[in-house]
């Protein structure tokens, strides 16, 4: 079942428990909406599969909201020699770059040098990664004398400044592009149901045979039968893996160790460049990036292990002085508390080594795993952005090694245009507020819904807000205001000053119900704390 894809979908929630509880058997049912999850999805309702997906929260909720939002081959993994996995990452990005070029497009970078040999020693390094993208690069890794280098990054500190290398990698707005893959899986018959958690397994003959999960809203529980199971659930994967290991009899050991990354954004005059500040090696050898993304500089982030899977992460106090503290060796004028607009923390599902603990997670895999249970619980977790349909892929030939679903050719989502791609007027940066332009070929659908004019905030309109109950799956004020629009990461004290009217836009898309304006004003105080 495929739609017409030049009119935007309606995402009725009511219609869409009326088809949950249809009694079909699924090809495959995904539990999960983040990155991965949703790729799978499309992935499988692109070769045919009749797919269900369902998410605890909302889509890109976790950690596929969070990211540094670079599209990137992965410059530091061609540091620690992984050359198959930079190579795969650049494939990747050119692709996800073609398919959704309305929500991420080319950043140039500028890695300035403060020694005489950062240059020649990082710039050889930066060429081979030119070499590894081919015909996929996005432009010439350039070295840079000290005026070009300023050039390029006006506030970088001078004194010392020797020169620079410039390279290209790429940028987009994560949460939309999760939510574009959520509708393009729609399209291809995809069935998609945010706030309706999984919280148990059906079984046939002791093998998985679907999941039953529950509607948030109404407390309503269905039963899901499906052929293929996957467990798409990123840092959470271990939840599920250990109820089938219990029922199954064969225990399920952890395979995540959660990694924290933080993220502070602060306002673009510390950075007005169209350049992202890229600095390999700080004083405690991570990697600091400042990043200019939809009118204001993004700065991050750490790698901290924990051991919790909080829903909201809270930064940790010496997370924060790391990256002010580093900030200010590199920008002339150092970012203060005071500053900060929005701080926001991610938790990284990375894949614990099979035969030890290893406690750094800088030696844990970035890779993606992907296994089966006994039981034919296919999980997945691990990975970064920039690889979801490749990752994708491997899951679904997982779920076809294991006899779970019958071969069919992949390869589909390679030149698969997600929704909102077909515009092909002048594209306008990530580093640019949002706004029309973010909606591609479907801004004029936008600009036809009541409160077009009204505009609430620079890039946020009635009209979007609308567009976001109707079209986008949004059900609460953080929906529209964390992810469909991105004010809660980029400015919490407006996402909050907003919040009221943006409550009361929903409750007219939304008869009876609640838009949960009491607990987002509690998660932009959250996002707008910096911790002392």
């Amino acid at each position: 079942m495929t739609s017409d894809t030049s009119t935007p979908l309606a995402t009725v929630r009511a219609d869409l428990l009326a088809r949950l509880a249809q009694p079909v058997t699924y090809d495959l049912a995904v539990v999960g909406g983040g990155a991965t999850g949703l790729g799978v999805a499309l992935d499988a309702a692109a070769r045919g599969f009749s797919v269900v997906l369902l998410e605890s929260h909302d889509f890109a909720k976790g950690t596929s909201s969070r990211a540094t939002k670079l599209v990137h081959g992965g410059v530091r993994y061609l540091a620690q020699g992984n050359i198959a996995l930079v190579r795969e990452a650049l494939h990747e990005r050119t692709t996800l770059l073609r398919n959704a070029p309305h929500l991420a497009q080319p950043l140039a970078f500028v890695m300035p040098s403060y020694k005489v040999w950062e240059t020649p020693f990082y710039g050889v390094g930066l060429k081979m990664y030119d070499a590894l993208a081919g015909k996929a690069g996005l432009g010439p890794t350039e070295f840079l004398g000290r005026m070009e280098t300023l050039r390029c990054l006006p506030t970088a500190m001078a004194d010392g400044l020797k020169g620079g290398v410039k390279y290209w990698d790429g940028q987009f707005d994560d949460a939309r592009l999760a939510l574009a893959l959520a509708r393009t899986a729609a399209q291809r018959g995809a069935l998609l149901l945010n706030y309706c958690p999984v919280d148990d397994l059906l079984y046939d003959g002791g093998k998985v045979a679907g999941v039953v999960c529950q509607d948030a809203e109404t407390g309503q529980r269905y039963e899901v039968r499906a052929r293929c199971v996957v467990n798409a659930t990123g840092v959470w994967v271990d939840a599920l893996r250990q109820r089938d290991g219990d029922v199954s009899g064969q225990p399920a050991k952890p395979m995540v160790a959660p990694s924290q990354g933080v993220h502070i954004v602060v306002d673009r005059e510390f950075l007005p460049s169209d350049h992202a500040l890229m600095v390999p090696k700080t004083a405690d050898g991570r990697v600091l990036f400042a990043v200019p993304w939809l009118g204001k500089v993004i700065l991050g982030t750490t790698d901290s292990p924990r051991q919790d899977l909080a829903r909201e992460p809270q930064a940790m106090r010496e997370e924060v002085a790391f990256i002010l503290g580093e900030s200010a060796r590199y920008l002339r004028r150092a970012p203060q508390a005071s500053d900060v607009r929005s701080i926001w923390v991610g938790l990284r599902p990375l894949v614990k080594p099979s035969d030890e603990d290893a406690a750094a997670t800088k030696s844990i895999s970035r890779e993606h795993t992907v296994l089966a249970s006994r039981s034919g619980l296919v999980t997945v977790t691990g990975g970064k952005w920039t690889t979801y349909r490749a990752m994708a892929e491997d899951v679904l030939l997982k779920c076809m090694d294991e006899h779970l679903l019958p071969r069919r050719p992949g390869g589909i989502t390679v030149a698969l245009p997600l929704v909102g791609a077909g515009a092909t007027r002048e594209r306008q940066g990530m580093n640019a507020p949002q706004g029309l332009h973010s909606y591609g070929d479907e801004a004029a659908r936008v600009q036809a819904l009541p409160g077009s004019q009204v505009q609430l905030a620079e890039g946020l309109s009635e009209a979007m807000v609308r567009f976001a109950a109707r079209h986008e799956y949004a059900r609460t004020v953080e929906d529209v205001l964390a992810r469909r629009s991105r004010v809660l990461f980029l400015d919490a004290r407006l996402a909050a000053a907003l919040a009221p009217r943006v409550a009361d836009i929903l409750r007219e898309e939304i008869p009876g119900q609640d838009p949960q304006l009491p607990a987002f004003l509690e998660l932009a105080a959250h996002y707008a704390t910096v911790p002392a």
